[in-house]
């Protein structure tokens, strides 16, 4: 069964040495084993059994390449809150379950607040965001409200 998001629970046998080995790959996923082990104070072998566990668990969910959005032509980003009709279980994961395959989509966030939710969105262009707006979201039924906010500089935090 794969890991609920933001469970902590299977989490909760995480030692110092689990969380350092996390703290050290969320700042840089492509350090190497034998410099990873170096940094937290283990054995190379016994990093590496580690951090196999840890990927089974979900603590680690992936690795990825952080990639400029203007190389791969979307150098538009914008937070687009949605506020939908209907509030039952079925309603709210249907629409989750169709807004993370919405083309541009990076990420998408339940929040508590007036709105149900924030889509991380890029796109090429103003007109591209609009007709992402307009073609995907305002025509969904599911869909009261929606505000679109620019993003104009995205920076990276530590944690």
């Amino acid at each position: 069964m794969p890991p609920v998001v933001n469970d902590v629970r299977p989490f909760a046998a995480l030692d110092d040495t689990d969380r350092a080995i996390l703290t050290e790959l969320a700042a840089d996923g492509r350090l190497p084993n034998n410099a990873l082990a170096e940094r937290v104070g283990v054995a190379p072998s016994t990093c590496l059994a580690r951090t196999r566990a840890l990927r089974e668990c979900g603590a680690i969910r992936g690795f990825h390449a952080e990639v400029d959005p203007a190389a791969v032509g979307l150098p538009l980003q914008a937070l687009v809150s949605v506020r939908l009709t209907a509030h039952e279980r079925a309603a709210v994961d249907a629409f989750r379950a169709r807004s993370v395959r919405l083309p541009g989509v990076v990420s998408v966030f339940h929040v508590a607040g007036a709105e149900d939710y924030v889509l991380h969105v890029r796109a090429a262009s103003a007109d591209a965001l609009r007709d992402f707006v307009l073609d995907h979201l305002a025509v969904d039924p599911a869909v009261q409200h929606t505000q679109t906010s620019l993003i104009f500089e995205q920076a990276r935090g530590l944690g």
